[in-house]
């Protein structure tokens, strides 16, 4: 009743939307499940377990006395690290909050008008189709195949004059693979739309795309520090694309939406090599080891998860049974085309890994 009061208020579409669905949390399964908080595995947010640099977090601390003023409006400390790391000049860069998130909401913003087309290849990450509606676009769905591989020939079919915006996922979430560069190179080629890679797994894959920004002006890159570095609580995300996207982009970009201290943990995880190299080191190891153990089929993966089909049964009955354990994964029944009997687990700790494996293996023999 409150919204058809409003109705005249919202834009047209808006109470369409389905929420986004987070993982979730600790405390909310210790106080679901009577457990206690401290012995609660959380593996369904792809977060770091090893948590952030020390070195970020020294750097963050070292902020909090001159929160009261303004940082940079355009994050360019945070930038000029991020050229040193990518290789990629200043003027191809642009830093984002909230999260790759803001960085998506600020492209849209900037080319979407009502009656667009978006295309998005499922199953996905479910922010794609939120945002894209929230800006008035009509999104089309392409559905991967069995194994997840992107359907070439239909994207194609599916650009028309109307096409804006092409979203790629690579390492795709939920399923970890990667998509080929000739297939990225294959639809850049076929369209003057903006076609977005979202390369957050990027730390943990054999490859990346950042290359043919030299030799595509529709190309665009959204990173994170949310994956590797640890850096989720701090929202930190970041944008490459060509200078002429970059210079219209701050036109419409959220003013001072990276804070200082996100700037300083931002510089300071870039520069910590060790800690970074760990990460990697501890997710290559674990995520061998998850394929090799777990008692169903697992999807490789160049992610810091795996997808885990437990078919015949469902992801729903069996994430009761971890979640009942104080596991926590991410059941993948709410992303579009996912089915029912897939989840995604985030690589953990050694200890952590074998935890999950034994549960998993207990789930069976119930």
């Amino acid at each position: 009743m409150y919204l058809n009061k409003h109705d005249n208020i919202l834009k047209r579409g808006i109470t369409d939307i389905k929420s986004y669905v987070p993982g979730r949390s600790i405390d909310e399964i210790a106080l679901d499940r009577g457990l206690d908080p401290s012995t609660i595995i959380k593996l369904g947010s792809n977060e770091n377990p090893l948590g952030p640099s020390k070195k970020a977090v020294e750097a963050v601390m070292s902020q909090l006395g001159d929160m009261y003023i303004y940082p940079s409006a355009d994050a360019i400390e945070l930038v000029t690290a991020l050229s040193s790391y990518t290789g990629i000049d200043t003027d191809s860069i642009v830093a984002s909050g909230p999260g790759m998130d803001g960085l998506i909401d600020g492209l849209l913003r900037l080319v979407l008008e009502p009656g667009d087309n978006v295309i998005i290849t499922t199953p996905t990450f479910s922010y794609y189709e939120i945002a894209s509606r929230a800006n008035g676009a009509i999104p089309i769905f392409v559905k991967r195949d069995s194994n997840f591989n992107i359907d070439i020939n239909e994207i194609r079919s599916s650009i028309s004059d109307k096409t804006k915006f092409i979203f790629l996922c690579s390492p795709n979430n939920p399923s970890g693979n990667t998509i080929p560069e000739d297939d990225i190179k294959i639809i850049l080629e076929s369209t003057e739309s903006l076609v977005f890679v979202d390369e957050a797994y990027i730390e943990f894959a054999d490859r990346d795309v950042s290359h043919l920004l030299k030799d595509y002006d529709n190309l665009v890159i959204g990173r994170t520090f949310s994956k590797a570095f640890g850096l989720a609580g701090l929202r930190i995300g970041y944008g490459l694309m060509p200078p002429w996207l970059k210079s219209e982009y701050m036109k419409v970009s959220t003013p001072f939406n990276v804070s200082s201290v996100a700037i300083a943990g931002g510089i300071a995880a870039l520069n910590d090599k060790s800690h970074l190299n760990r990460s990697q080191e501890m997710v290559q190891t674990g995520r061998k080891f998850l394929q090799h153990e777990l008692p169903f089929k697992v999807y490789d993966s160049q992610a810091n998860f795996v997808l885990v089909d437990v078919y015949p049964y469902t992801a729903s009955e069996v994430s009761e049974h971890l979640l009942n354990h104080g596991i926590i994964v991410r059941d993948c029944t709410s992303f579009r085309d996912a089915g029912d009997s897939l989840i995604r687990v985030t690589v953990g700790t050694n200890e952590q890994n074998k935890k999950l494996v034994t549960t998993f293996r207990s789930f069976l023999g119930n």
